[in-house]
């Protein structure tokens, strides 16, 4: 007979079920209350994840940074819209209008209702020289390096500060924060070299400024037109007027339909430099990916604690079963606990993160992943969204244990032994074994992935991995504390006997405690082993397929090398540019080279089809296998021409006379062209760099054009220095993240542990053992756990990083060495030594010392 099972029973009424369910949800709280130390962990974890999402997700919606000063005098503004955008993760400018184009939009803007002035924005490069290299003030400290025709100062707007504008082409306006005076004549380093001018005046705001003609002279294609508006004009309709002018292509429908976006008020935010989309694209990334791996750790946290919850709560729950309570009455009793923990941990951990983002915000535009001038905005919406988000994770997380202690029997209520009697159930292994091999299968990918998927297939083997190992701990852990603790059990004394016999016989709280260490371990060994492989992967390729004697590159505060520079060194050099293919425009990184010399030097270069012998003339192109896809051809069927626009604005067709293997074709350039026609189309290019296959160059003199000498190891680590700090502060961020959600987790589940076993710990001092045996007891089964949970989770990293290495060789053809740095994994071991010891130890103590004193009064 099944007393009071309501679960089998059709009879009572509405108003009993609402009874027994208030009860069950007043019996939850109660128990939070009377055992808040236990759910101290799980409240910790969620405050401290929800707090994460919710910083994460109000910078990720705060928008951008705002208006560039260099267009915050125009009220409305006209970009061109030509083209589309680059591969995910490469960000490039759209293509340009002509100066056809130009002139054309440019007269027909000014003739609109309430427009002052049209002012075509023309910048190119442009940087002062002093003592002996280019000077750097406050703004090109920020990469500002620009020069631009005179009316664009209007843009800003910017004001004389002292002289006059610029009137011939050998004078300039500059930054008065250079400290040069009107009348005195300083060089500037352009694309074709050092250049002297004379100062006609100073500006209150950065950039140089020449006379338009000169500035047309130095410049490409204009991307961008300014609107100035007349005093008392409405700039919404001035706006609206532009639209009707660039979607009616004007002008004998020379300017293509959709060739131009206005924008008008924030909208104007859009025109941001390229730069700072992709520090936002890249902030992003980090910012995902601490949301995301925050949310799995308190998952993992809250699961694990209520997981031990209710293995060490059987005597309560087959106590209720007796007096007539049924499995879902029991589940409900669990759900309403997480219930109860979830709406605090989140409420406290939503309030956390909005009161913190602002600073998190401050330190990632300090570390470069956020544009400069980037401001947190709280929305309301955004805190309720992440509350509720925490209160999701929690009764998620529950979802296990109120499973398993549904089926808890009224028998357990009488049962004394502490032994497990079915540490590792049926529907366990096969999920652990399903995750399992979903993390392997996830690694074999890895290994044939494209480097741009990679980090997602290691996260996702290390999750799988991290999961299913987790899941079947209780079945390793029984052969494994036999092997290992062999040696202790045959020692005189009893403490390695008590070790050995006290993880075997508690085979589920053995589990429990190892969990958080291996998902430690693991993230911190998955996380800086795969960046630092990476990191160490690309300067390895980079060197080996070069050969010359070393790499001409751009000094410090210098963004490229100007013709002056790259002539004066023997060698071959890359002249960078963006070129826009097909008739979508689609932009892509190029570079004009030498064909000779570059195939000599770039020995590992491989065409699939054509040579690059046949590189010679204005009217050639070489590409690459996924240059030729978006060109509208594949690999076997060849393309004869392809349509190009060029940095100018102007199209061509040009013949593709090669075809060049990805893998093998210098990074990132997915086109080469003559170097002369790079040029002719882009006066403002600048050379990346050099090699040196003849006699060096005086470091004075490449000093004094803002370059210098380096060996080329070096300049492929240089060439990515600046991502590769990027990648470090990552790879600190996310170990911070990993590793501190999942201390959280040791530190609970240890001191759950702890007072789960006090009673046998007393029952050892009852025994004659004294305090210091019982506590060494404690510390080394404690030790015992830290150790076989390292172990375990650097072993669970292991195929993501084996997978990682495996792609990265067959991607690059080159060797590559893993590398896991022992100083983060060193660390994160002492920090769960450290925790775990603190969480077990001490607690025991006090309350043995308690009993003791107990005792004796």
């Amino acid at each position: 007979m099944r007393v009071g099972n309501s679960d089998r029973t059709r009879g009572g009424t509405r108003a009993g079920r609402g009874s027994r369910g208030g009860g069950m949800l007043g019996l939850a709280v109660a128990t939070v209350r009377a055992r808040r130390t236990a759910f101290a962990g799980s409240f910790a974890a969620l405050c401290l994840g929800v707090a994460v999402l919710t910083m994460s997700a109000l910078i990720l919606l705060s928008g951008d940074g705002g208006v560039p000063g260099r267009y915050a005098g125009a009220p409305v503004l006209v970009r061109s819209a030509q083209g589309g955008t680059g591969p995910d993760g490469v960000f490039l400018e759209r293509a340009p209008w002509s100066a056809r184009q130009t002139k054309e939009l440019t007269r027909a803007l000014a003739a609109v209702p309430g427009v002052r002035r049209a002012v075509p924005d023309r910048s190119f490069y442009a940087q002062a020289v002093a003592d002996g290299g280019p000077a750097r003030d406050a703004e090109q400290r920020k990469g500002d390096r620009l020069g631009h025709g005179w009316s664009g100062a209007a843009l800003a707007p910017y004001r004389l500060t002292a002289g006059r504008a610029p009137h011939r082409s050998d004078e300039v306006a500059l930054d008065r924060s250079l400290g040069a005076r009107p009348g005195e004549r300083i060089t500037l380093l352009t694309a074709a070299g050092p250049e002297r001018f004379t100062v006609s005046g100073t500006v209150d705001g950065p950039g140089y400024y020449l006379t338009d003609e000169r500035a047309a002279e130095l410049s490409g294609g204009v991307r961008v037109i300014g609107l100035l508006t007349e005093r008392g004009a409405d700039p919404g309709a001035v706006a609206a007027a532009a639209r009707s002018v660039v979607k009616d292509s004007v002008v004998k429908g020379s300017v293509a339909t959709g060739s131009g976006t206005v924008l008008d008020g924030a909208a104007r935010s859009e025109l941001a430099p390229v730069r700072d989309a992709k520090t936002r694209w890249i902030g992003g990334q980090v910012l995902t990916a601490m949301g995301a791996l925050s949310a799995f750790a308190t998952v993992f946290v809250v699961a694990s604690t209520f997981a031990f919850s209710v293995a060490g709560g059987r005597r309560e729950l087959g106590l209720l079963r007796a007096v007539g309570a049924t499995g879902r009455q029991l589940r409900r009793l669990l759900y309403g606990q997480a219930l109860a923990v979830g709406a605090a941990g989140a409420a406290a951990g939503a309030l956390l993160g909005a009161t913190l983002a602002p600073a998190l915000g401050s330190v990632l535009t300090d570390a470069g992943f956020l544009p400069p001038g980037f401001a947190v905005r709280r929305q309301a919406w955004v805190l309720a969204a992440t509350f509720a988000a925490g209160l999701a994770v929690a009764l998620t997380a529950v979802w296990s244990a109120s499973r398993r202690a549904a089926r808890t029997g009224p028998l357990e209520a009488l049962r004394e032994a502490a032994a497990d009697d079915r540490p590792m159930t049926r529907a366990r292994a096969l999920t652990g074994i399903a995750f399992t091999a979903l993390g392997c299968a996830a690694a074999a990918g890895t290994a044939f992935a494209d480097p741009t998927d990679m980090t997602t297939l290691a996260l996702c083997t290390a999750v799988g991995l991290i999961t299913g190992v987790t899941l079947l701990v209780p079945a390793v852990v029984p052969p494994l504390v036999r092997a290992v603790s062999w040696p202790l059990a045959r020692r005189r004394g009893a403490l390695g006997m008590l070790v050995r016999e006290g993880m075997l016989t508690a085979v589920r709280r053995t589990a429990s405690t190892t969990a958080p260490v291996l998902a430690t371990v693991g993230f911190v060994v998955l996380i800086t082993g795969n960046t630092q492989t990476s990191v160490h992967s690309y300067a390895t390729r980079d060197t080996a397929s070069v050969r010359a004697e070393a790499a001409v590159v751009a000094r410090d505060g210098t963004p490229g090398l100007s013709d002056a520079a790259a002539g004066s060194v023997p060698g071959t050099g890359l002249l960078a540019t963006t070129v826009y293919g097909g008739a979508a425009k689609t932009p892509m990184e190029a570079a004009g080279i030498d064909p000779g010399a570059f195939a000599d030097v770039h020995h590992r270069l491989r065409t699939v089809s054509g040579s690059l012998a046949r590189l010679r003339g204005p009217g050639t192109v070489a590409v690459t296998e996924s240059a030729l896809t978006t060109l509208g051809g594949h690999t076997t069927a060849e393309v004869t021409s392809a349509e190009v626009t060029f940095e100018d604005g102007r199209t061509e067709r040009l013949r593709i006379v090669a075809v060049l293997a990805d893998r093998t074709a210098p990074t990132p350039y997915t086109a080469l062209l003559p170097r002369a026609t790079v040029r002719a189309h882009d006066p403002s290019a600048l050379t990346d760099v050099v090699y040196r296959t003849g006699p060096a160059t005086s470091s004075a003199a490449l000093r004094g054009l803002g370059a210098e000498e380096v060996g080329v190891a070096d300049y492929a680590r240089r060439a990515d220095a600046e991502e590769d700090r990027l990648v470090e502060v990552f790879t600190l961020l996310l170990v911070a993240m990993s590793a501190g959600c999942t201390g959280v987790a040791v530190a609970n589940t240890l001191l759950m542990s702890t007072a789960d076993r006090l009673r046998d710990l007393r029952l050892l001092r009852l025994s004659g053992a004294t305090l210091r045996q019982v506590l060494w007891t404690v510390a080394a089964e404690t030790t015992f756990v830290v150790a076989l949970g390292s172990v375990l989770g650097a072993l669970t990293a292991l195929p993501s990083l084996l997978g990682v290495r495996a792609g990265l060789s067959g991607t690059f053809g080159v060797p590559v060495r893993l590398i896991v740095p022992a100083a983060p994994v060193a660390a994160a071991v002492a920090g769960c030594l450290v925790l775990a010891l603190a969480a077990s130890v001490l607690p025991a103590r006090a309350a043995l010392a308690k009993t003791a004193r107990a005792g004796a009064g």
